[in-house]
């Protein structure tokens, strides 16, 4: 079986990679020749951990090329579409140019008989309107939503949680099943529905999960007013099998290229539909108050005034292991302290080239040490394990301000304390 994957981005290179893995010859494609060209070299253009060594296998023994001319599918029996769907720059809902603009180049290659796969997070009722696009040439349609966690995005892509197949028809299931063939063999479920329930069943769980950091991030704020500690909270309710621990950590909210926008668009779609969805306006506006909190931090711990203050940012990315800085909450905070007049330096471990495109007015240094020398405030944004790592007695030696804001609530408070720091976290005492 051959496989063409559309757009080769973060998902589209790791779906390209993790095809060619499982055995399929895989043509990936992009309107992106810079981007074409580093993936033919065996070259990842962004950071995501063992993606690399696995693309550049399959590069170099011939199973996985890359190009910008979309005819070269012509010959593939499955189409995977994995174009980005941002946020519409003057509104909530999702942009679906790039899924049009695929369709449209797509749909004067394919052959009668292939089927054409959506990855891509759509809102719901898309698939029905692209089926109909594919319909007249003979070529099937279905969706196969993503669920991949930056960081850990090639287990994911190889040895899914599970898989959801969205058909119309047997035959769809059916090349779906051989190409997820060692999946299943691994008894990896299989949800199988219509296009509608697999378009919601990605949306629903991005936006369940945002609620609940969002939930806890609420409760973290009541935690702050009574002396309550939110981490300890989170504990118990996670041995509460309901519940579980899971995305129950409290700080500095989401961030990164899909729950943010993601859950904006869900509501849009919805509001399209006549419901309102209320409850996602919250969880979007509890997310963003943390960032507001973390500002507030910092500048109460420096008097009221950040005007030429020495302020160090642990952490750009939005999450560890990862250099994706797409809404990233750490530079975010970073870049409002420096517009407030803070001098503020910022280290990450692999996000800092990805940073400066997005945040150049910015001081970026090599490492965390050289972020803090001279530092009144330390600010930890992004919970890398570099940073739960440092010595707070070597660090101490380096800066002028003893004043640590752990956003992320995952150093060791105690140790940090013993060492003479002020120690201050959100929804912990």
């Amino acid at each position: 079986m051959r496989v063409s994957v559309i757009g080769t981005g973060y998902l589209g290179a790791v779906h390209a990679a993790g095809m060619a893995e499982l055995g399929f010859e895989v043509i990936g494609v992009d309107v992106d020749a810079d981007r074409i060209a580093t993936l033919g070299e065996g070259s990842v253009p962004f950071y995501e951990p063992d993606l690399e060594p696995l693309l550049r296998k399959h590069v170099e023994s011939g199973r996985l090329r890359f190009t910008t001319a979309v005819a070269a599918v012509a010959g593939a029996d499955v189409h995977f579409l994995c174009v980005g769907t941002p946020q519409l720059p003057d509104g909530p809902g999702a942009d679906l140019s790039h899924v049009d603009s695929a369709v449209e180049s797509l749909r004067r290659h394919v052959r009668p008989g292939s089927l054409v796969v959506g990855k891509s997070t759509v809102p719901v009722g898309t698939a029905a309107r692209v089926a109909e696009r594919f319909a007249e040439y003979g070529v099937g349609l279905a969706w196969n939503p993503e669920f991949l966690r930056e960081g850990h995005a090639v287990s994911d892509t190889l040895r899914p949680d599970r898989l959801v197949f969205g058909v119309r028809d047997a035959a769809a299931e059916a090349v779906l099943r051989e190409v997820y063939a060692d999946a299943i063999a691994g008894d990896t479920p299989v949800v199988v529905t219509d296009l509608a329930t697999a378009e919601l069943v990605k949306t629903s769980a991005n936006a369940f999960l945002a609620t609940k950091l969002s939930f806890v991030n609420a409760i973290a704020e009541v935690c702050e007013a009574t002396g309550a500690d939110v981490t300890t909270l989170a504990d118990a309710l996670g041995h509460d099998v309901r519940i579980g621990r899971q995305f129950l950590g409290a700080g500095l909210g989401f961030g990164g290229g899909c729950l943010p926008k993601d859950v904006r668009a869900f509501r849009a779609r919805a509001a399209e539909l006549g419901i309102d969805l209320a409850l996602l306006a919250e969880v979007d506006a509890i997310n963003l108050r943390r960032r507001d909190r973390v500002v507030e931090l910092a500048t109460e711990l420096l008097g009221g005034d950040v005007h030429g203050r020495r302020v160090a940012a642990l952490g750009a990315a939005f999450k560890p292991n990862s250099d994706d800085v797409r809404d990233s909450p750490a530079l975010e905070v970073a870049s409002r302290l420096a517009a407030a007049g803070a001098r503020v330096r910022v280290h990450d471990p692999v996000a800092t080239e990805a940073a400066r495109r997005v945040a150049p007015q910015l001081e970026y240094v090599d490492s965390a040490f050289a972020a803090c020398a001279g530092s009144e405030v330390v600010l930890h944004l992004t919970e890398w394990p570099d940073y739960r790592a440092i010595d707070p007695v070597a660090l101490g030696e380096v800066v002028t301000g003893h004043h640590v804001v752990d956003a992320r609530n995952c150093l060791d408070r105690d140790r940090w304390r013993r060492a003479g720091w002020t120690y201050t976290g959100l929804g912990v005492s």
